[in-house]
């Protein structure tokens, strides 16, 4: 009898483990003149149960505030370090050293992202390869290469081909670029990271995309594709980028999506409503992965942190934050950000919930036997 109950509660635990994704972060951008300091920004996280977060920059005052936190953390390296760090390894010594291996006993780092939306034709694209290769060399000597893995970011207008998703295919000004990327990562057992922006692909043609599909709403299947039935325009996206990949041998390569979101203000079907809509369905769509890649929850980071009053031209650029300047949330998906980060009863705060659980459960059985 004994036996039989110490297996249910073991059970329990072990079962309470799926239920504790953490698949959702938030990207942090900076380009904002009126942006709360970094010790708020991390509590503002932290009361939101936000675990993950991406920064573009190892910006030092975020590394301190990050300390003993508990938030894994992206961590970009400026498009302008890219050709310095790829010309030697004691290049990519020295910024490892500075910003990872300084921090890394109380900072979780889980990737660094060597550039963001590098253009194949922009003459950085050459150095994003071997800066990986250098900064990977470094990880590999401090033993971190299999607690922090090296990546780059993608934009999708890669692709050369995207219609219906199972043509996807890479352009030919793309291929040979991305293809080296794809077998590094493949080699070093890290994902890519792709930045993907359903508003864009609707407000370039808002006739032909409803934009309920944009949205991640509608309620019917928009795209027959074979086998693979899309009823939204982010699986669709996604679809076309896994089928290329396929065609460059990535086929198993794991995608990170870095950026998604969608403007509450400054263009066409920018709103507070729409804004949120896509939000809440994004966070709650991911869990379930997508029709190529069913069951695979999708690890997505929310653009933005904030409101960012510099960027530009299009005005959309300044209202893609989940928060204003001052700290408020514009719409009411705090909750569910938290939902999908991580359960809120005490037990639960600490990692590996499904053992803590477990033994949890044990010590109450103990206790009154």
């Amino acid at each position: 009898m004994v036996f039989f109950l110490l297996l249910l509660v073991l059970g329990i635990g072990l079962e309470t483990t799926g239920t504790t994704a953490q698949s959702i972060g938030v990207c942090y951008g900076r380009v904002a003149d009126n942006l709360p300091p970094a010790n708020e920004v991390i509590d503002l996280l932290k009361s939101n149960n936000i675990k993950r977060m991406r920064i573009y920059d190892p910006d030092e005052a975020t590394l301190q505030a990050l300390r003993g936190s508990n938030i894994e953390l992206v961590i970009g390296v400026p498009n302008e370090n890219i050709q310095t760090i790829a010309t030697g390894v004691s290049s990519a010594s020295y910024w490892v050293q500075n910003y990872i291996l300084k921090y890394s006993k109380d900072v979780k780092f889980r990737y660094i992202v060597v550039g963001n939306e590098i253009n194949p034709n922009d003459p950085t694209s050459q150095f994003i390869l071997p800066a990986m290769q250098n900064i990977n060399a470094v990880l590999i000597s401090a033993n971190l290469q299999n607690k922090i893995k090296v990546s780059t970011a993608i934009q999708l207008d890669f692709l050369g081909s995207s219609y219906p998703p199972s043509t996807g295919a890479f352009s030919s000004s793309s291929n040979s670029y991305i293809s080296s990327i794809v077998q590094f990562l493949l080699q070093s057992d890290a994902p890519l990271l792709a930045n993907v922006y359903t508003y864009f692909s609707y407000i370039s043609a808002p006739k032909e995309i409803e934009l309920s599909f944009a949205l991640l709403n509608s309620p019917t299947v928009q795209v027959n594709d074979g086998e693979y039935k899309y009823t939204n325009l982010f699986d669709a996206t996604l679809g076309a980028l896994y089928s290329a990949l396929e065609k460059v041998g990535g086929a198993n390569l794991e995608v990170v999506v870095s950026e998604s979101g969608w403007p509450s203000d400054g263009g066409v079907a920018a709103t507070v409503e729409n804004a949120q809509a896509y939000y809440s369905n994004l966070i709650k769509h991911v869990s379930n992965g997508t029709p190529k890649r069913p069951n695979q929850e999708l690890e997505t980071y929310l653009f933005a942190m904030f409101d960012e009053n510099k960027k530009g031209p299009a005005k959309t650029e300044r209202h893609f934050g989940l928060f204003t300047p001052n700290k408020q949330p514009k719409y009411q998906i705090s909750g569910d950000i938290g939902a999908y980060t991580s359960p809120s009863s005490s037990c639960f705060q600490l990692r590996n919930e499904g053992i803590i659980f477990s033994f949890c459960l044990y010590l109450l059985f103990i206790f009154f036997i």
